[in-house]
């Protein structure tokens, strides 16, 4: 009985070791499987150029405007879409989309990429996405505008919502690929380098706008080490609307514009002596783009020459 008791526990303690060394052999067969000889790895290496990349012509800044290669002062109309990612996902990311959005009279169509978005598809797919608008545009004969959309502060890398969550190596990294992978493309005439600057009255700690002005000035030095032509536009603080500090401090950058977001609620009537002194007076010596505007439209009633965004947008254009 006691030898039957010592080969029972024998017994067991082989098949214990026979179980315990298939797991570890498994467990050594997974971590192989997941290793990749990045010592081998260089950097990734550039997309294919695209053929229709010189179709449109090449814009540029000129004192105060945006002008075409002919010299040409350019007013751009344009609409602002949503993330490409949710239109995918949303199942209308296909070129009738653009063509609905030309239909419109749209001349300039910005692509907002959110970097929850961008993370979670992971750039190399996020790119394909951002190839497919490139082309529809081109052939539809619109330009875009990328934009890195988050807002907070990127200084101390609080945001507003989680969506917009991201760091300044990110940030770095996306204009990095960004410009890399567009450089020499006329169609993206514009990088908005990031959507809506504010500290959120606070709730989102301090910057200064001499230290967002160097950020801004890294992350152009960085892209122009890749694309010269592409023009980056920089935001005000207040979510986008306050340029009242290039008055004393613009970007030390040639080529460049500056973003404004108007929206009718920032201010109250008469709009435009206020939005004349907040963001309408750089516009003697630098191009302006109002990337968002909104409005209000409740019950019946419909967009009309009397309407919020339609006495707003002559007010823009006759600044122009």
């Amino acid at each position: 009985m006691i030898f039957q008791n010592i080969y029972v526990a024998f017994r067991f303690a082989f098949m214990f070791f026979l179980f315990s060394s298939a797991l570890s052999t498994h467990a050594q067969d997974s971590t192989k499987a997941k290793h990749h000889s990045w010592w081998t790895e260089g950097s990734p290496q550039p997309g294919k150029k695209n053929p229709k990349a010189r179709s449109l012509p090449l814009i540029h800044v000129y004192k105060n405007k945006f002008v075409n290669e002919k010299g040409d002062t350019i007013l751009f109309r344009g609409l602002s879409i949503s993330d490409p990612d949710k239109i995918e996902h949303q199942g209308h990311w296909n070129k009738h989309h653009f063509e609905k959005i030309k239909e419109m009279g749209t001349m300039l169509v910005r692509i907002p990429v959110h970097p929850v978005a961008w993370r979670e598809r992971t750039p190399a797919r996020y790119l394909q996405l951002l190839d497919s608008a490139v082309d529809w545009c081109t052939d539809l004969g619109m330009y875009m505008i990328i934009d890195w959309h988050s807002i907070g502060n990127l200084k101390m890398e609080l945001f507003q919502d989680p969506m917009y969550n991201t760091t300044q190596k990110e940030t770095y990294e996306f204009w990095q690929t960004i410009a890399k992978h567009f450089s020499g493309n006329n169609t993206v005439a514009f990088y908005e380098l990031f959507n809506e600057p504010t500290t959120y009255r606070g709730q989102l700690g301090n910057i200064s706008w001499s230290e967002w002005k160097k950020i801004m000035e890294d992350v152009i030095h960085l892209i122009r080490a890749y694309d010269a032509e592409t023009i980056p536009l920089i935001a005000g603080f207040d979510w986008a609307y306050d340029l009242t500090p290039l008055r004393e401090e613009p970007i030390n950058a040639e080529n460049v514009g500056y973003v404004t977001h108007p929206y009718p609620f920032k201010r109250q009537e008469p709009w435009q002596p206020k939005w004349d002194e907040d963001f309408g007076f750089a516009s003697n010596d630098y191009p302006i783009i109002a990337t968002e505007i909104g409005f209000d439209v409740r019950g019946n009633n419909t967009i009309g020459p009397d309407t919020t965004v339609t006495r707003s947008q002559n007010i823009l254009k006759a600044g122009a």
